[in-house]
């Protein structure tokens, strides 16, 4: 389905610079979008690809920059405008209504209008699944959960038992909610385990990316707070708190019993040791370890930043004699400090 540069302006209450009636049927970037396609300037950099861009228009922050392209819409964060338009070229994934017949349903489950439920998904007893739910193919949702209105869970997503989930969730294929955390105790022998008797409470319009896991707690819940987004293959362990509106990138492991706060940004490959609290608004920067608290908001890294090989090599021979190289430094100092009373005197 096609709409007017007017109609997609009307939508981020933006304003058409150009021909209001060309007809968008698609999105793209602006290396590579054609005429029919409207793309997005968001980041300065890219400015000088607006002369040879041959998308049919460009959101854009500002009517300086709309001069530069035939058709425009000038909207102030041209980012968040073709986040919000995105939603209305978004196919439709499923092909088939209601329950499917391969889905084995208990008669002990509640399940709410307008619901739809895959081919081989699996729904346990006192389950309750609201209103206008997506469980995508081959789904499991174990016994005594309940999924909040709007849900939808892509294909082969598991849901441990009693696990707690809000309303407009999204679940990306493979992402498991509530499997025992890591809990273990030492024997002379080997290992006891520690059943995990807590559960899993997601809050409103969380996302959770593929092959994501998040533990059930040991005694009380993990936590993940409202409009939490979580990418692709992240670990959070059991007893985890993570306050509202926080975004986590891909790769990031989460140890036990950590708090995190609300409106943190964690990027990619992060590691968070366990018992830790980190505040609101913090942002993590990529592949940093994190093993103290972090009391003050602002941005944190960890780690040595890539230099060429050989420069690196020799970096790390230094770093590898930081100790010796600061005895020697002590004893020198003691050395002229010596020398600098027999001179006062």
């Amino acid at each position: 389905m096609g709409y007017t540069l007017e109609q997609l302006a009307n939508k981020v209450q933006g304003v058409v610079k150009g021909d209001a009636n060309l007809v968008i049927d698609k999105l793209g970037t602006l290396e590579n979008a054609t005429h029919k396609e409207l793309s997005f300037l968001a980041n300065p950099k890219y400015q000088s690809q607006l002369a040879l861009t041959s998308a049919g228009a460009v959101l854009v922050k500002n009517e300086e920059l709309a001069q530069l392209v035939e058709n425009a819409i000038v909207v102030p964060n041209p980012y968040l405008a073709f986040a919000q338009l995105s939603h209305l070229f978004t196919p439709i994934p499923q092909g088939w209504s209601g329950v499917h017949n391969s889905a084995v349903v208990s008669v002990n489950a509640k399940i709410g209008e307008n619901v739809v439920i895959g081919p081989n998904v699996s729904i346990d007893d006192d389950v309750v699944i609201a209103d206008d739910c997506i469980i995508g193919a081959g789904c499991v949702v174990s016994r005594g959960t309940q999924v909040g209105k709007g849900t939808r869970l892509y294909p082969n997503v598991t849901f441990y038992h009693d696990v707690v989930i809000g309303e407009s969730c999204i679940f990306h294929s493979g992402s498991i909610i509530g499997a025992d955390g890591f809990g273990f105790a030492p024997t002379q022998t080997g290992w006891e385990k520690i059943d995990q008797l807590g559960s899993v409470n997601i809050g409103n319009n969380v996302e959770v990316g593929a092959s994501t896991t998040i533990d059930r707690g040991a005694i009380e819940n993990t936590q993940i707070g409202h409009g939490v987004k979580i990418d692709n293959q992240v670990q959070i362990a059991h007893n985890v708190v993570i306050g509202d509106n926080t975004a986590i990138a891909a790769s990031t492991a989460i140890a036990g019993s950590t708090k995190i706060g609300s409106s943190c940004t964690i990027s990619g490959g992060v590691c968070i040791a366990g018992h830790l609290t980190i505040v609101d608004r913090v942002h993590i920067t990529g592949m940093s370890m994190i093993s103290n608290s972090i009391e003050d908001e602002g941005s944190y890294s960890s780690g040595m930043g890539m230099e060429p090989t050989a420069k690196w090599r020799r970096t790390v021979a230094r770093v590898r004699r930081i100790d010796e190289m600061a005895k020697q430094f002590l004893q020198l100092k003691q050395q002229v400090n010596k020398f600098l009373e027999k001179v006062d005197k």
